[in-house]
């Protein structure tokens, strides 16, 4: 008896030891060895991960980890490598010397579709019409420095037929514009940005930009420029003039204190509503043209984020521009704000959580949230609304004002170190990605991304996230894609049960490990067919829970709260992730890296 005690004693405590491992490590779906220390990736609305290392260019499939392809001896910067959005392909930039070739690059196999050595710098933000096939292309020349307030840089448009790469115009803008850091808190020269300005976009047949106020140009000769200049990032603070809106009529844009409307038929001003303040967020309906005034916002000097007043809402008539009425009652600070239904118009400033009759802006109710710092508010399926900050969540029912659950994650360590801050920040962030236009207001208001265009900005990649109210205020308005744009070997698919060699351009001899070479035709053409189901699905998907950084089980990881029901549904348990780390709620996953790992864990495990 004692023998075989003896005997079975090590096994009993290696499999006690198998299983903790296995409980502990089971959420991490899939980890990647790369050619060497990680130094940028994002995911893409395919599926697939773009992942740069000191050595290579890599595209890696989210779902199984699988390298598709692998350009070799490059070295490049976050703002070399953007996914055109809406569409197959990534645009990159290789630089030397006064030189730079840009190439459009099939995210499923590496191959090339076209090249151009027409502009010079980095890309820094695209808009894509898929009707026309315009690309707009915004390139900036040696845009690094130390973090600071004050980098300026002049941006070159360029717009290039997507198809075959040829350039139809470019144009400079006017005058230098100040730049935004990548990232802040360190003293060695940085990646500079436009992530402090609004994406460019294509509305009927023209090109409009927003470094200087408003200015449009005939999208496919660059002639009959139009503006309206106006200063933009008032007072060194990102993002204080809001996303434009639009109707049939009327492009809707803020800034200097006013809101105008511009004819999409002459662009010319129609009306200005004045004396506003900074209006970072519009809301447009059949009739009424909702702006929000003040809010949190970065700053371009060190990325704090500060309040900035007036705090309130304003309704303007969009017929003649008049102020129906304007609230002022917010109490030094403001979140977004939300239109539950055609009758109210709700906002939470610094205690309570207001909800207002959208015609003639009286205060019809109001509840304490308690909230610290509430920076945002979203509608949950259920109709309430949510009230949340860095690290807490509650709900109310807006007829009772009943709180019907709260929810609070602390991050781990204490003080407000600034690393454990901004990933706390990230972690809360993720929900944003996937939220739906169902968060902010009622079926029937009209928003101006839902137009062809489809826009990028790598501002959701940075290390130097913006408020959390920035992200509420501009959430999922260009995720959700009811098809791509397939301009390289993903076009074939619906034509061809075989899929053959490609059919733009050779493959470029840096490109190596190629998983679709080593696949038959059968099974490549299951893979690329997975890739466009993503897309569906993609189209569909709403992620349900907004994630805080905290403690887990002993150690620091993930918590995923439901915003329905307030239950901690999902957590993972995982070293300090990077502060780069992103979601894919269509799949599933979470992204980080580790050294030269790229590390994929699974968000529906729970722990």
């Amino acid at each position: 008896m004692s023998i075989a005690i003896t005997t079975r004693r090590p096994l009993v405590v290696l499999s006690l030891l198998w299983l903790i491992l296995g409980h502990a490590n089971a959420a991490e779906r899939w980890s990647t060895k790369l050619d060497g220390v990680i130094t940028f990736y994002f995911p893409t609305e395919l599926g697939l991960v773009v992942v740069g290392t000191e050595r290579s260019l890599y595209s890696v499939d989210g779902e199984t980890g699988e390298v598709m392809w692998r350009r070799k001896n490059v070295r490049l910067d976050e703002t070399d490598v953007a996914p055109v959005p809406g569409s197959d392909l990534i645009l990159v930039t290789f630089e030397s010397g006064n030189k730079t070739r840009v190439e459009a690059i099939d995210l499923l196999n590496g191959d090339s579709l076209w090249r151009s050595e027409k502009a010079r710098g980095a890309v820094m933000q695209m808009a894509l019409d898929p009707n026309s096939g315009l690309l707009a292309a915004v390139f900036v020349q040696k845009a690094r420095g130390k973090p600071r307030q004050g980098f300026k840089r002049k941006p070159v448009v360029h717009v290039f037929d997507i198809r075959n790469g040829n350039e139809l115009w470019e144009r400079e803008v006017e005058n230098e514009i100040e730049m935004m850091p990548a990232e802040w808190g360190t003293d060695d020269d940085v990646a500079y940005t436009l992530d402090n300005y609004r994406p460019p976009v294509f509305l009927d047949n023209r090109l409009y930009l927003f470094y200087e106020g408003l200015t449009s140009q005939d999208a496919n000769t660059g002639k009959d420029r139009r503006s309206e200049k106006f200063r933009v990032n008032e007072d060194g603070l990102v993002l204080t003039e809001a996303d434009p809106v639009a109707d049939e009529r009327y492009i809707y844009v803020s800034g200097r204190g006013k809101v105008r409307a511009i004819s999409r038929t002459t662009s010319e001003e129609v009306w200005e509503a004045k004396d506003l303040g900074s209006v970072p967020e519009m809301i447009l309906t059949r009739s009424v043209l909702y702006a929000r005034t003040g809010g949190q916002f970065s700053r371009l000097s060190d990325g704090d984020v500060v309040g900035r007043g007036p705090y309130g809402v304003s309704a303007i008539d969009v017929n003649t521009g008049k102020t129906i009425w304007r609230y002022k009652g917010a109490d030094k600070g403001i979140t977004n704000f939300l239109l539950p239904d055609d009758e109210t118009v709700v906002v939470a400033d610094r205690d309570d959580l207001v909800v207002l009759n959208a015609a003639t802006g009286k205060r019809r109710n109001n509840f304490e949230h308690d909230i610290e710092a509430a920076a945002f508010m979203l509608l949950n399926e259920r109709g309430e609304v949510v009230v949340g900050g860095k690290n807490e969540l509650a709900a109310f029912d807006l007829r009772s004002g009943r709180n019907s659950w709260r929810a609070r994650h602390n991050p781990p360590g204490r003080g407000l170190l600034r690393t454990v801050a901004a990933v706390a920040a990230r972690a809360t962030a993720l929900y944003f990605r996937y939220g739906s236009a169902a968060t902010t207001a009622f079926r029937g208001v009209q928003i101006f991304n839902s137009v062809s265009s489809l826009r990028w900005s790598g501002l959701a990649a940075r290390h130097a996230l913006p408020s959390l109210t920035s992200l509420a205020s501009n959430h999922a308005r260009d995720y959700a894609r009811n098809r791509i744009s397939s301009f390289g070997v993903l076009s074939r698919v619906p034509r061809s049960r075989v899929i053959s060699g490609p059919q733009v351009s050779r493959p470029s001899i840096d490109v190596e490990e190629r998983l679709l070479d080593r696949l038959d035709p059968a099974h490549q053409l299951d893979r690329l067919s997975r890739f466009l189901l993503r897309t569906r699905r993609l189209a569909s998907v709403r992620g349900d829970w907004m994630y805080f950084y905290t403690n887990v089980n002993g150690g620091n990881g993930l918590v995923g709260v439901n915003v329905n029901t307030g239950v901690d549904e999902r957590s993972i348990r995982m070293p300090a992730p990077d502060d780069r780390f992103v979601s894919d709620e269509a799949a599933g996953l979470l992204y980080t890296s580790r050294d030269n790992r790229v590390v994929a864990y699974s968000l529906t495990d729970r722990r």
